[in-house]
Formats: structure tokens, sequence, C-alpha cells
């Protein structure tokens, strides 16, 4: 009998003939983050022909999609619906798919106001390292007992199995949407962020240059326009393309050469003494640094102020990319891989060389 479903079909076969060889697979999808993380290795294993929207009614504000599905497709979909995915996620090439959007945990300037792409993800359907398809989750949110064991799959890079459907919780587009602009020094900055973290301006994103805070407000006019008289400065246009060019690395700032490290540290962390130029996003919550420094100084100086760094972008991708885990968390994340990849077929090394 024919399969119902060729294109998943012959990724499970692929996946039990290497698991048979004990051979690694790269999961690839549109290859727009394949930067990130470590040296990916392995025979591709492309994802790009499980396409389509399975379900998606407005109403209900969820969507199932398959992983290889462009994003930029379910984003225009959403969009005549008047609604997104309000993570927003970074696509980083014309290539960008929903799987690997979910693989890469990466979200955008509204994250911090908004959540994680963790935070979006409903469920999966996940093919593991025996040629299994798992479901995890569902299509509304529940409270259940025991682990959501969909959650991991968000910024494990594909090491711990083949993203087949995934469903996410959606969004209305705000009704109003303004920007403004603030010529304020670092101190003067750092103390402005302060203060729109926990206030009552309705701020959906905030990046500071080493010059000039730029504010995002958005929601109902009223209240956006209260914000805008409260913040000040300048009024940007409406159609101004600054929170895209942020979200996809397209600003002057990140076309500078040289590595680009993120530092993911609390809000008001004080500011962090090294060599090199600062982007400050999400209320000072996430910092970029483009520097020459050692990578063990750059740790250190983001574990001081209670937070971690990842190589984002450039540098030695050979060795360890992000802020090396405790061990009591590296024998957890070693017992999950386990579970869902036994032969280690998948990705192998993308997050960690443990890994």
């Amino acid at each position: 009998m024919p399969c119902a479903d060729p294109p998943l079909e012959a990724l499970r076969e692929r996946v039990l003939e290497a698991a048979d060889r004990a051979a690694p697979l790269e999961i690839v999808g549109g290859g727009s983050k394949r930067f990130y993380g470590r040296e990916p290795q392995g025979e591709p294993l492309s994802t790009v022909a499980l396409t389509g929207i399975v379900r998606y009614q407005p109403s209900e504000l969820f969507v199932t999609v398959r992983a290889g599905t462009p994003l930029a497709q379910l984003e225009a979909t959403l969009a005549a619906e008047g609604q997104m995915l309000a993570f927003e996620p970074p696509h980083f090439g014309p290539g960008a798919t929903v799987g690997g959007m979910v693989a890469a945990g990466l979200a955008g300037p509204r994250r911090p106001w908004t959540g994680a792409v963790r935070d979006h993800l409903l469920g999966v359907r996940v093919l593991d390292g025996s040629g299994r398809l798992l479901h995890f989750g569902g299509e509304v949110m529940k409270n259940v007992a025991g682990y959501d064991l969909f959650r991991p799959m968000a910024g494990a890079l594909g090491t711990l199995g083949v993203l087949v459907e995934v469903t996410l919780k959606l969004s209305p587009v705000p009704a109003c949407t303004r920007t403004r602009a603030l010529p304020l020094n670092p101190d003067e900055a750092r103390s402005a962020m302060g203060r729109l973290w926990g206030g009552a301006e309705p701020v959906t994103a905030t990046w500071y240059d080493g010059e000039t805070l730029y504010v995002r407000l958005a929601g109902e006019e009223p209240a956006v326009a209260r914000g805008e008289r409260r913040l000040g400065g300048e009024a940007l246009p409406e159609t101004t393309t600054l929170w895209r060019d942020l979200r996809e690395h397209r600003l002057p700032w990140f076309r500078e050469p040289g590595p680009l490290w993120r530092l993911s540290v609390p809000p008001a962390a004080p500011a962090i003494r090294l060599p090199g130029d600062w982007g400050v996003e999400w209320a000072g919550a996430q910092r970029w640094l483009r520097s020459p420094a050692e990578a063990g100084a750059v740790r250190h100086a983001a574990a001081a102020v209670g937070g971690h760094a990842t190589l984002f972008r450039g540098g030695a991708r050979k060795g360890e990319v992000f802020h090396p885990l405790d061990p009591a968390l590296l024998t957890l994340h070693q017992r999950l891989k386990a579970v869902f990849d036994p032969k280690g077929i998948f990705n192998p090394g993308r997050l960690y060389t443990q890994l």
C-alpha cells in the first residue's frame, strides 16, 4: 500500500538507514541559520519537502504547520488575518523554515514582553533516532502533570530529532505601532531602559546603539499616544524598517567585521567592562558585543553579572560556542538526547561537543 505521506516516509527511511550505520546526519531546512552553533557535521537530511499549513482557524489563535514550510509564507498567511507570531522570529535569509525557527529557538525584539519561542510552542510531531514518529502537546494550552516534552525542541538545534510538524500559539497584530528616538549617553540609556522594563508604557522593543535609544510602543492608540508623550524624543515614521532590520541584523551596527557575542543578562545588570562596541536590546537583557576579547574573558564577565554569553556569529566554531553547562545540567541534556537519539546521529556536536 502506498504511504500516505511520502516525504515523511522518505525521511524515516533515511533515519533508519543512518541509525544502522551510526552515521551522523545534519538536519537541514533552508540553511538560513547554519552559521549558528558549532560547526555542522554529517550527511545532509533535508526537511524542505515537509511543507504546508495543516490546520489554521484564525478564531482559535493557533496554527499547525509542517516543518519545511517557508517562514515567510506562514507569516504572510497570518498577516492576512491580522495575526502574527508574537516572538518575532528572525529569518536571517529567504530560505528560513518553520522547523528551523523552532530548532534555533531565536526570538526578535519583542521577546521580553511576549515570551520566547518555547512559550508559544503548543505541540510538535518529531521523528526520533529510532524512526518513531512521536507526538507531544496539543492545540490548546493545558495544565498537565509531568514535563512538556515538546518544549526542549525549541533551541535544541535538531540534536533531539527531526521536527515534522509544529503547533504554535498566535497573537493579534497591534492596532497601533510607533517608535520614538531618544539621544542618550550610556548611563542615561541604562536608567531609561530600567524605567521602561517595569513601567506602564506599552513597550514592545528597545534598541540602543551607543548614541540613541529607540523605543517601540504598540497597542491601542490612546495607550500608545500616552506613552509617546511620557517618553518624549523624536517620532520615527510609521513606515520605519528599523525593527525588521534589527531583527534580521541588517542595521549598519551589525555589519562591522569581527566576532559577534550575545550576552543574556538580568536587565538591571551593570555595564560590563569589556573592550569593543556594544548594542543593547530587550531593555538591557540582551547585549551584543563586537570584540576581540578572549572567549573566557567574555563568558567570565557575563557570569559575573548573573548571565551567560554565546558566540553568535564569526569566530572559531570548532570550539565551544555556547556558555558551558553546569555538570549536572549537562548530564540531564545527555540523558534526554539518549532517549530521543540513542545512536547520536542527529546534528552531533552542534550544541556542545558532548552532545
